[in-house]
């Protein structure tokens, strides 16, 4: 008989979802490998998305340092907002992580592309970036409190301990992301098929452990709405793949005109030929989508640059950069040079202008002429030290003008310098225009050897212009700087020429006429370049670089 004055013991509660043990078909063991295992791919997805997003910024927008801040910044921000947001999925960790994972492989596989058209038919591209950064952020933010439920709900552990295996395998699987996209998948596939890719890995990975380990943890309807959605992701992101080459196609013709004749990805620059070809239309040269050549008015330019260094000595010529040939076309014009060494980082433009019809025609076959060596190599690291100054191209070493076999850019090896180089407000081309890198060039100066430097624009960047002027000065030399109109639209080349003692730029007495370049318009080159002076200015160098992008 039941003595009813004794109260009944109460039965427990049943314990919420993310204290439950999971109902799983392995052992407690394997499941929590299982788990720290997709930890490992998602951080590495994770990471990949990141970097696409900072590598296609940087080629869109230039100044990739600005770029990376940007997308670190936004998204690091993004994770904490998602780890907040992801408190309310908590009760539902499976079902809130398989749909999670879904999303952000679709919006990260995706989201290179979406960017590129963005930049094509917008112009909204740092807009775009940003709220990309925000959304792959957030979702990837969601993850780890949804993941950290689940491992425990595996085998419960102390967190302490749950914490550091899930960001020892979190750590890891970012290492593997980050070097596996610039060594793998940006080579091997480009920036838009590596994101794609990466997006339908991080759906599988997301969904095969939700959709098997932790099957038993969904209702009928949350298993097939997981099980359509990623087949949806999956289908999406093929298709995307499959259409890439004609999305490519499309850009271009966007971007550069529909008389596009070359277009090559490097493992330096993506190179764009259009024009120069028999319909008559000049030929334009594009690097990482930036006008480099136009042949429209390149002459100027050449000339500018070139012809007022000539005027002195110039048996041994160095050109820094300047891969088209057309620096060493206008050199080659002087019958007393003996040698010019061209330095170029990317092999592939050398061989258009020694291959393609449209660049040759206008370079004027320069790389024929027994007297031209490339090296292809950093400028900053051959002045350091590595290459033979003279002698034919992949020939053996000939002696400089002391006699003596020189394996480096050694001092006094060259009477003329040209560096014919990307503008210096470009990121990858900042330290081509430090105080370092200005000092190799001094060493390899003869004594009364002239420097000549493209220094961007005195019309558009007085800032910049002054700073290379600034810089150049900091290592010793004498500088002049002058400009020469005619660069659309509108606008300028800003030059600088320095050596040792003073110089002043002027036409040489004997030797070619330049076509375009007169005397008086150099004079008033310097003119114009004396009236605009920025004073006090400091130089920019490696560690402290002074070129705003």
């Amino acid at each position: 008989m039941i003595d009813s004055s004794v109260p009944a013991t109460p039965s427990a509660p049943p314990l919420p979802e993310p204290e439950r043990p999971a109902r799983l078909p392995v052992p407690p063991g394997l499941g929590r490998f299982l788990v720290l295992g997709t930890v490992f791919v998602c951080a590495a997805c994770g990471l990949v998305y990141e970097l696409e997003l900072v590598a296609l910024a940087s080629y869109l927008m230039g100044d990739s340092v600005t770029q990376a801040s940007v997308v670190l910044s936004v998204m690091v921000f993004a994770m904490g907002l998602g780890s907040l947001l992801a408190k309310r999925l908590r009760c539902r960790a499976a079902v809130g992580f398989g749909a999670i994972e879904a999303v952000l492989a679709l919006v990260g596989g995706c989201s290179a592309m979406a960017l590129y058209a963005c930049f094509v038919w917008s112009g909204q591209s740092r807009t775009a970036l940003v709220g990309f950064s925000l959304a792959i952020g957030v979702l990837i933010g969601a993850e780890v409190p949804l993941l950290m439920t689940l491992i425990q709900r595996v085998r419960r552990q102390d967190a302490g301990g749950a914490v550091a295996d899930l960001f020892a395998a979190d750590y890891v699987g970012a290492l593997v992301g980050g070097l596996a996209f610039p060594f793998l998948l940006l080579p091997a596939l480009g920036q838009l098929t590596g994101a794609l890719l990466t997006g339908a890995v991080n759906a599988v990975a997301g969904g095969a452990l939700v959709l098997w380990l932790f099957r038993r943890d969904l209702s009928t309807r949350a298993r097939w709405t997981l099980v359509v959605a990623n087949v949806v992701v999956l289908a999406l992101l093929a298709a995307a793949a499959a259409l890439t080459p004609a999305f490519e196609r499309a850009t271009r013709r966007a971007v550069y005109g529909p008389d596009i004749r070359v277009a090559v990805r490097t493992g330096v620059q993506e190179i764009v030929l259009t024009g120069g070809g028999a319909d008559g239309r000049p030929l334009s040269l594009f690097l990482d989508g930036r006008l480099r050549v136009s042949g429209r008015d390149e002459l100027r330019y050449h000339e500018g640059l070139v012809h007022p260094a000539m005027a002195g000595p110039h048996r041994h010529v160095l050109v820094l950069g300047g891969g088209d040939g057309l620096a060493a076309r206008e050199v080659l014009r002087y019958g007393g040079v003996r040698s010019v060494t061209v330095v170029e980082l990317d092999p592939e433009v050398v061989r258009l202008a020694r291959t393609d019809p449209g660049l040759t025609s206008l370079n004027a076959h320069a790389y024929r002429d027994p007297r031209v060596r490339v090296v292809t190599a950093d400028a900053f690291g051959w002045l350091r030290g590595a290459g033979s100054p003279y002698g034919p191209a992949d020939g053996p070493r000939s002696p400089g003008p002391s006699g003596s076999s020189d394996s480096s850019g050694s001092s006094g090896a060259y009477d003329v310098v040209i560096c014919d180089l990307p503008d210096p407000g470009v990121t990858p081309s900042t330290k081509l225009y430090s105080q370092e890198f200005y000092g190799l060039a001094e060493r390899v100066l003869t004594p009364g050897g002239r420097l000549a430097v493209h220094a961007g624009t005195l019309s558009a960047d007085p800032r910049a212009y002054w700073t290379v002027e600034a810089t150049v000065r900091s290592v010793g030399l004498r500088t002049t700087p002058y400009t020469v109109g005619g660069r659309p639209p509108g606008g300028d080349w800003g030059f600088v020429l320095a050596g040792r003692a003073p110089v002043r730029p002027a036409l040489p007495d004997r030797g070619p006429r330049p076509r375009t370049l007169t005397p008086d318009a150099l004079r008033a080159g310097v003119r114009e370049a004396a009236r605009q002076r920025q004073p006090g200015l400091p130089a920019s160098t490696l560690t402290h670089p002074r070129y705003a992008p």
